[in-house]
């Protein structure tokens, strides 16, 4: 697929900028909360079906996954 990146072992790391992980970890705990949240602001079934490449079901399973990386994404930011 154009674009696509296979990471393998022994793959170097690609450096972000330090304001920049700091946003993503932001926008992914945003997310997150766009998730879990009940009420108007939450994610509908069909917008978490396309991050979910088709599986609106894997809400919580996307969820968690989410909070993980936004976690800890956050925990290096902040060290």
């Amino acid at each position: 697929m154009p674009g696509s990146t296979t990471l393998k072992a022994g793959h170097g790391v690609d450096p972000v900028e330090h304001t920049d992980a700091v946003r993503l970890a932001s926008v992914l705990s945003e997310l997150n909360a766009l998730l879990t949240v009940e009420g108007p602001n939450r994610l509908s079934d069909a917008q978490v079906s396309a991050l979910c490449g088709g599986q609106a079901h894997h809400r919580q399973e996307f969820g968690e996954f989410i909070a993980r990386l936004a976690l800890d994404l956050g925990r290096k930011v902040a060290s």
